[in-house]
């Protein structure tokens, strides 16, 4: 079983997958299919990690930003056909910057507390 520090390692290394091909633009996602799928994909895999989280840690690190990983990632997961790329867009360009740091600092104030 993963505990929440694989986890949060887990969100952090699934969100620079993301940055590696979305950090050439909206307008090279857009053209290409590879990068839209493989965006998607590490989505999920972020939205899985956070529901992956424990309640313990929830508690003392409250935060949306958790739930609304989990959201997106099932209605990525159950509309796969009716996905909205510009949603997608606005959570790479706006969202993950915020969660990436969150995850990051909740890791370096645990290695500073061991």
């Amino acid at each position: 079983m993963r505990d929440d520090r694989l986890r949060l390692l887990d969100i952090i290394e699934a969100i620079e997958q993301i940055e590696k091909y979305t950090d050439r633009g909206r307008t090279v996602f857009d053209e290409n299919e590879l990068i839209r799928v493989w965006t998607l994909h590490h989505l999920e895999i972020v939205g899985e990690a956070c529901r992956g989280l424990s309640d313990a840690f929830r508690a003392s690190h409250e935060d949306e930003i958790w739930s609304d990983a989990v959201g997106f990632r099932n209605v990525l997961v159950h509309q796969y056909f009716g996905i909205d790329l510009e949603a997608v867009w606005e959570v790479v360009v706006r969202d993950l910057p915020g969660l990436k740091r969150k995850a990051l600092e909740i890791m370096e104030k645990q290695e500073q507390g061991s």
